[in-house]
């Protein structure tokens, strides 16, 4: 699979020890998002791989995650058929409609929603939300407000969060208050 690197992110965590790095690729058919997030979680220290292939409108098409969590192995297949999901191989009724995969670990899945954000403009979605790396996907309603330039207004219903993410020119979160901050990349 060949195609066109567009970008390479660094991420710094806020919140605990830890990095993420993220490379944003172009091929013929889309997009897709290769990371390696590396984190001091409560069960020992985390280190995921994953690999995020996305169709030219920036919706998800599949994730793969692999990796572990302390001593807990990690390796999910998640793919989006039309409006359903499966994660290796079973089917996820409660994300049905679900656009976009949020993995809960790294910044770097706020990309494709942001990617769709007008200019000026809100975006509502839904997403497969992998809360935790071990756990299962649940449905996470967001919204994406952008009133000017680099600074977008960010909800998450289901926790009732909200926060302003600073973005770069690519769509790619560079500063998630609290939580990530980038840095210059490899």
């Amino acid at each position: 699979m060949s195609g066109s690197i567009i970008c390479r992110m660094r991420w710094r965590a806020l919140d605990r020890e830890g990095q993420d790095t993220c490379t944003l690729t172009r091929l013929d058919g889309g997009w897709m998002l290769v990371g390696h997030a590396r984190f001091h979680d409560p069960a020992g220290w985390a280190t995921l791989d994953y690999v995020i292939r996305c169709g030219q409108d920036w919706t998800t098409r599949s994730a793969d995650i692999t990796g572990s969590v302390g001593e807990a192995r990690v390796a999910l297949r998640v793919v989006r058929t039309g409006a359903a999901w499966q994660v290796n191989d079973v089917l996820q009724p409660q994300v049905a409609g679900a656009t976009d995969i949020d993995l809960g670990f790294t910044p770097a899945t706020n990309l494709m929603p942001l990617r769709r954000l007008p200019q000026i403009g809100r975006l509502p979605c839904r997403a497969a939300w992998l809360r935790q790396p071990t756990g299962t996907v649940e449905p996470l309603d967001q919204v994406y407000t952008r009133q000017r330039g680099q600074v977008v207004q960010y909800q998450a219903e289901q926790i009732a969060f909200q926060t302003q993410l600073r973005v770069n020119e690519h769509g790619f979160v560079s500063l998630y208050p609290g939580l990530w901050e980038s840095q210059r990349a490899p």
